[in-house]
């Protein structure tokens, strides 16, 4: 495993290659935060409640905080594989002494990290300002293990996107479908605590809740129950789609036409 520790380290010390770029970038989360600041701030005062199903607006908005994190730190790893096909590179680096998915999944770990934290500081920043402190630090630990499963279940439904651009090339499609699943049934934006009950139930047994809500819940409300929960999710469903992904893989590999010969 220690070729692929080298790429994650080298994929991590290149995404600091361009610092301007980094936090350009992790300033698209400010409009996000204070536009959900505003819709929320209007439906508590418009409910004339603390608190609604459980959360309230401090609570809400750290919940957003972190869902909004994890999603603009996703590398497009489905458009790069895509791309890859489309310009025939995808024949270099299949020739490579390593394995293709670890390979994959090494460089989205490298390119994640810096831009969540970047993410994270700037508006963690911005709704400290607006609604006050974080939830209890004590339980960041639990929620970080539980970002790192997350990131993991959003790579295997991403690699499987991707490689289905060896039998189509344009993945676009796909893509489009699959952000709009996680917008609305991985709660990025309404927490599934404000769905109605049968939607809720179907909602967090999916992939798309242990990506988002599970963390981003867990993070405003930390117990062991709930880590536990988030991370049986997560472990379940990484194994189920490692499987069909591993197999999809064999199966794309005969179907793949490398452009350019």
């Amino acid at each position: 495993m220690r070729k692929y520790l080298a790429i994650f380290q080298v994929t991590l010390i290149n995404s600091l290659a361009y610092p301007g770029e980094l936090i350009g970038r992790s300033l698209l989360i400010l409009p996000f935060m204070w536009i959900f600041y505003q819709l929320w701030q209007v439906t508590f005062a418009a409910a004339g409640v603390e608190q609604i199903n459980g959360l309230t607006l401090g609570m809400t908005m750290w919940y957003l905080m972190l869902a909004e994190t994890i999603e603009l730190s996703r590398p497009r790893l489905a458009n790069t594989i895509s791309d890859s096909v489309k310009d025939g590179s995808i024949a270099y680096i299949l020739g490579k002494p390593y394995d293709f998915l670890l390979y994959q999944y090494s460089t989205a770990m490298g390119e994640t990290l810096f831009r969540a934290a970047m993410n994270a500081l700037v508006g963690g920043a911005l709704v400290w300002a607006l609604v006050g402190a974080p939830p209890d630090p004590r339980g960041w630990p639990l929620v970080l293990a539980a970002l790192f499963g997350a990131w993991t279940v959003n790579f295997c439904i991403t690699a499987l996107i991707g490689l289905s651009a060896f039998i189509v090339e344009d993945i676009n499609a796909f893509m489009w479908i699959y952000q709009k699943l996680v917008f609305i049934l991985g709660g990025l934006l309404i927490p599934l605590d404000f769905y109605p009950g049968w939607l809720q139930t179907i909602a967090k047994a999916l992939p798309f809740s242990a990506m988002l809500y599970g963390p981003a819940r867990l993070f405003v409300e930390p117990s062991l129950p709930a880590f536990l929960s988030t991370l049986g999710l997560q472990l379940a469903w990484v194994a189920a789609l490692s499987l069909l992904l591993i197999a999809f893989y064999r199966h794309s590999l005969t179907q793949l036409t490398v452009n350019g010969g």
